[in-house]
């Protein structure tokens, strides 16, 4: 049984990290506690960039060494060397967002191709990740998965986009590193997902290479999942599937509500949550045929994961099972897992401190809505800053505190 709480060791949890880190933690998480504080924050920041105010290096000593590994590759790899060595490895994010021009996707291909050679090169970095949208705009996606007709020019466009994600796919199977996509909004994600299954068709015929990502806060996903199982099954391939929760609920419901139509979201968190962990269980039931890399910062979720684990005689690095959580947050897991020898990683994104503001943006406005995210953090955080100084934790405190 996996009885004892490892998530709880902060003195593990944040081994790499330094007083001042531990601080510049508690102050960011802390603000992010606040919403109220979040959304002027985030108009202020936009307005200065757009305004050319010279706020790049609070950006950069700030939220940007917080959530991110670096500016390029190479400035990466002190982290992701550091990281390692206490058996966690790293998957870099080339975390540039809201490009619309032919030119911006084809520089974004050729970077995502250099990272599945970067991935292939060092051997701390398991996987490699591209995200849709980089590679073509996001309303072509959005009428081949609404089966609108293409005009000629669209059909062009959307043949360029197709030959990028094969150029990526077929690239990574070449030098056996394995590729996940990212999935985004519903009304985007059919073509993608039936592109990504073509693409595991060709290219996992014996082992896993490519994954999908299925956001497990839509209520369809389990259903989904148990018709894909099925229809590998007969044809023969092997599917790779990475799950989250989601990151776009509030984009989705009010998109559903504005068309009169029902929101393909699940209503509530329970329910969620009781998707997630419907869907990773199947996965961890059938790992002959599927390949599972569980992304979530859910405490529960991981415990239940272990001791599905436990139960099924499955061994802590059996490759067809990777744990993951995002650079800078739910170090509680990533460390504590890689500590018991799980197989654990790391999503670091990376990039231009200005090209990479729209993804902290995001990240900041997501962590405020995340009920007990924040809020898990400081907790953590202070009984780790209490620990060093030799003070006793929260925790300590409020058990003492009872008798």
């Amino acid at each position: 049984m996996i009885r004892q709480k490892i998530f709880n060791n902060t003195e593990t949890a944040f081994r790499l990290k330094s007083d001042l880190e531990i601080n510049r933690a508690i102050l960011l998480f802390g603000v992010m506690g606040k919403p109220s504080l979040i959304k002027p924050g985030i108009a202020l920041t936009k307005f200065s960039l757009k305004a050319k105010l010279p706020i790049q290096p609070l950006i950069k000593n700030t939220i940007f060494d917080q959530f991110c590994g670096g500016i390029s590759m190479e400035d990466c790899k002190p982290i992701i060397r550091e990281m390692h060595e206490v058996n966690l490895s790293s998957i870099l994010d080339y975390s540039v967002e809201g490009k619309k021009s032919e030119k911006e996707f084809e520089s974004a291909y050729e970077v995502k191709k250099k990272l599945i050679n970067f991935a292939r090169e060092e051997s701390e970095i398991p996987f490699a990740i591209f995200k849709p949208t980089a590679l073509g705009k996001f309303s072509i996606w959005h009428k081949v998965s609404s089966h609108v007709s293409l005009n000629a020019k669209e059909e062009k466009e959307w043949e360029r986009v197709q030959a990028r994600v094969e150029g990526l796919c077929e690239e990574a199977s070449r030098l056996n590193v394995r590729l996940y996509a990212d999935a985004e909004e519903s009304w985007m994600q059919d073509a993608a997902d039936e592109l990504m299954v073509d693409m595991m068709r060709k290219y996992n015929k014996e082992e896993a290479i490519i994954f999908n990502t299925l956001q497990c806060y839509r209520w369809d996903r389990i259903d989904y999942l148990k018709e894909l199982h099925s229809i590998a099954k007969k044809e023969g391939f092997k599917i790779g599937a990475k799950i989250v929760r989601g990151a776009y609920m509030e984009k989705e419901n009010r998109r559903a509500r504005k068309l009169g139509k029902q929101s393909p979201i699940c209503e509530t968190k329970e329910a969620t949550d009781v998707n997630f962990n419907s869907v990773m269980a199947y996965c961890l039931d059938h790992l002959e045929e599927i390949s599972v890399f569980i992304g979530t910062h859910n405490e529960i979720s991981n415990y239940l994961a272990l001791q599905i684990m436990e139960d099924r005689g499955i061994s802590k690095d059996d490759p067809r099972v990777w744990f993951s959580q995002l650079y800078g947050m739910s170090d509680q897991i990533s460390y504590n897992l890689a500590n018991k020898k799980y197989n654990t990683a790391k999503l670091v994104p990376f990039g231009p401190v200005k090209d990479v503001v729209p993804y902290l943006l995001r990240r900041a406005e997501e962590n405020s809505s995340v009920k007990g995210q924040t809020s898990r953090e400081l907790n953590l955080l202070n009984n780790e800053k209490s620990r060093r100084k030799g003070l006793p934790s929260r925790h300590e405190r409020l058990e003492s505190e009872s008798f």
